[in-house]
C-alpha cells in the first residue's frame, strides 16, 4: 500500500473551515460526501462576492450589474461545459437544481414525447431512486417497460444480462456512472455503445464520478450526463445536465415562462436558444457563478490527483474493515474499481445505531438505504452503513471510523 497521500491534505483541509468543528472535545471526521461535500473559503468567497458586487437578474437589464451578471452566468456554462469534455460549450450545458432535476427534465421533455406502449427503458438494479423512480413513473404515463440490468455478487453490473436486454425496443438507457451504494464504477462507454446499436439513447448519473475523477462526455459518446454541485465542493441548489446539441433542438421544453421564450402571443409562442431553453423563470445565478469557481478550484488540485487520493483511502478502508469478520462490505474487492466510498454493515447492529454510535465520536457517515430501495432489497438488507471519502479526508480519519465500529462492536456484544 501506498504509504503517503497523493495529496498535500493538511493544505487542503486549510480551506475547508468547517473541518475544524469539535463536538464534545473531539474534532469532527466527516465522511458524507457521497451525500453533500464541505464547501472551500474560495466557493463561499465566490457567493459573497457576488451579492455583495453584482447582484442582478440576467439578460433581462442593460444596467451595468444586470450585463455583469449575464456575462458571469452564461461563462459559467462555458467553464462547466468544457469541464466535462463537452466541446458544443455553453448550448450543451443547462442548469437544473440538482441530478434528480435534470434527469425529470430529460425523462419528461423526451420521454413524454417519444415513448409508447411498445418501447423499452433499461436501467440498472443499482439506480439511484431519481433514475428509477423517475423513469418508472413516465412508463407508467406512457405504457413503456422498463427493464433492469442485474448485478453480480461483486456487486458489478451483469454485463451479459445487459446485452441481453438492450434490444430493438429500447429506446433508452438511464444508468448511474458510479453506484452512490455499492461504489461500483460502471462501464458507461459500453453501455452507450450498446445502447447506440439499437438506435437508443443513454442518459448518465454522474453525480458521483464528477467530483472525483476526469470525466469526458464525448468520450462516452453519453447523449445526456448530470451531475450536481453540492457533491464537487460547490454549492446547494444547481445541477448540471449536458445533452448532445441537436437532441436538446428536438426536445419540448420542460419548465414555461420567463426566459424560455424567444416570441410570445396570445395565440402561441416560440422557444429561446440552447441552453436558455430549458432554464425557465430567474436561473440559478449565484449559484452557477460558485459552482464555475468550484470547478476552478478542483482543476487547480488536479482532478486525476484528487481520483488517486480517494483510491488511497478507499484501498485503506477496505484493508481496515477487512480485519473483522463480522463486517460485510458491498460492493468491488478492488479500489481502483470503484469510487471513494464503502458500504458495510456490522453483524448484529442495525446501521441507524451504528451511525448514531459513529455521531457519538463526531464521526459523520451516512446510515439508510441510499435512496436504492430496490437496490437494498436485492442484498438482503433494509439498510447499510456508508462512509464515502474526498480530497480533505485522510487515514487517520479512517482509523476514527473503525474505533467507533469496535466499540459498537462492543456496545451490543
Amino acid at each position: 500500500m501506498q504509504e503517503s497521500a497523493p495529496l498535500d491534505v493538511e493544505r487542503v483541509r486549510e480551506d475547508f473551515p468547517i473541518l475544524e468543528r469539535e463536538f464534545d472535545g473531539n474534532r469532527l471526521v466527516y465522511l458524507d460526501n457521497a451525500a453533500t461535500t464541505q464547501t472551500p473559503n474560495q466557493v463561499i468567497d465566490a457567493i459573497s462576492k457576488y451579492y455583495r458586487e453584482t447582484n442582478a437578474n440576467v439578460h433581462r437589464g442593460i444596467h451595468h450589474l444586470s450585463q455583469e451578471a449575464s456575462v458571469r452566468y452564461e461563462e459559467a456554462h462555458d467553464t462547466l461545459a468544457e469541464f466535462v469534455g463537452a466541446s458544443g460549450g455553453r448550448e450543451e450545458m443547462v442548469f437544473t437544481k440538482n441530478t434528480t432535476e435534470a434527469e425529470n427534465l430529460v425523462a419528461y421533455a423526451w420521454g413524454l414525447n417519444e415513448l409508447d406502449e411498445d418501447d423499452e427503458v433499461v436501467l440498472t438494479e443499482m439506480e439511484h431512486h431519481a433514475s428509477l423512480v423517475t423513469w418508472q413513473q413516465i412508463a407508467k404515463k406512457t405504457g413503456a417497460t422498463v427493464r433492469y440490468i442485474g448485478i453480480t455478487e461483486e456487486g458489478e453490473l451483469d454485463m451479459d444480462h445487459a446485452r441481453e436486454l438492450i434490444g430493438p425496443d429500447t429506446r433508452m438507457v438511464s444508468v448511474v456512472h458510479v453506484s452512490n451504494a455499492l461504489g461500483t464504477i460502471n462501464p458507461v462507454s459500453e453501455l452507450a455503445d450498446l445502447a447506440h446499436e439499437q438506435d437508443a439513447l443513454i442518459f448518465v448519473d454522474g453525480a458521483q464520478a464528477v467530483p472525483n475523477r476526469p470525466v469526458d462526455v464525448e468520450t462516452i459518446d453519453a447523449d445526456f450526463y448530470a451531475f450536481s454541485g453540492h457533491k464537487m465542493a460547490g454549492p446547494t441548489g444547481i445541477g448540471c445536465l449536458y445533452g448532445k446539441e441537436e437532441i436538446l433542438e428536438a426536445m419540448e421544453p420542460f419548465l414555461y415562462g420567463g426566459e424560455m421564450i424567444r416570441k410570445v402571443e396570445f395565440e402561441d409562442s416560440t422557444w429561446n436558444d440552447l441552453p436558455w431553453k430549458y432554464e425557465a423563470g430567474t436561473p440559478l445565478i449565484a449559484q452557477g457563478i460558485a459552482l464555475e469557481r468550484a470547478v476552478e478550484y478542483l482543476e487547480g488540485i488536479g482532478m486525476d490527483r484528487i481520483r488517486a487520493h480517494e483510491e488511497w483511502l478507499t484501498e485503506y478502508a477496505l484493508e481496515r474493515l477487512a480485519e473483522f469478520d463480522d463486517i460485510e462490505v458491498y460492493g468491488p474487492s478492488d479500489p481502483t474499481e470503484r469510487g471513494g466510498l464503502v458500504g458495510f454493515n456490522l453483524d448484529g447492529v442495525h446501521a441507524h445505531d451504528l451511525a448514531s454510535i459513529m455521531n457519538d465520536h463526531a464521526v459523520a457517515i451516512r446510515a439508510g438505504d441510499h435512496c436504492t430501495q430496490p437496490l437494498h432489497d436485492v442484498l438482503g438488507t433494509a439498510a447499510s452503513a456508508r462512509a464515502s471519502f474526498y480530497l480533505y479526508n485522510t487515514r487517520e480519519e479512517i482509523d476514527r471510523l473503525v474505533e467507533a465500529v469496535d466499540d459498537a462492536r462492543q456496545l451490543f456484544a
